[in-house]
């Protein structure tokens, strides 16, 4: 078994805030991150793919392929965007890196079955910054 990474980047502004709370609640649970004129990140994405390599290719997946799929069908979605309000899969959720994530993987975990029959998705890191990051394995 292997696993193969590939890294992508993209900038997008959120604000995490619930609107069921008062503006301190807000305030109090997410500090500056609940600005009401959003904040920003230069986050980095890492997606895993792990498998057998294919003896006719030698590659587990085709890395051009997994890139393409990768940027059209989450970074050109979400580059230069803000998560809560121009990002269809993220409407009506908190635009956390968790539920950010979570997203990600319910768009491309499909698509990489399709893409090497023996290949499948292990692991989406996404940081946020280069200090925080959440790792998703699926459900």
């Amino acid at each position: 078994m292997l696993l193969i990474h590939r890294k992508e980047h993209f900038n997008a502004a959120h604000k995490l805030y619930n609107p069921q709370w008062s503006e301190e609640k807000n305030k109090e649970v997410f500090g500056p991150c609940a600005n009401e004129n959003w904040h920003g990140h230069n986050f980095e994405l890492i997606t895993s793919v792990k498998g057998e390599v294919n003896p006719e290719t030698g590659f587990v997946i085709d890395l051009k392929r997994l890139k393409e799929i990768i940027q059209s069908e989450i970074i050109e979605k979400v580059d230069h965007k803000n998560i809560n309000l121009d990002v269809p899969f993220m409407q009506g959720k908190m635009g956390s890196c968790e539920n950010l994530v979570i997203e990600f993987w319910k768009i491309l975990e499909p698509k990489i079955k399709t893409l090497e029959p023996n290949a499948k998705l292990h692991r989406l890191r996404l940081y946020e910054t280069p200090r925080n990051f959440v790792d998703y394995y699926g459900e």
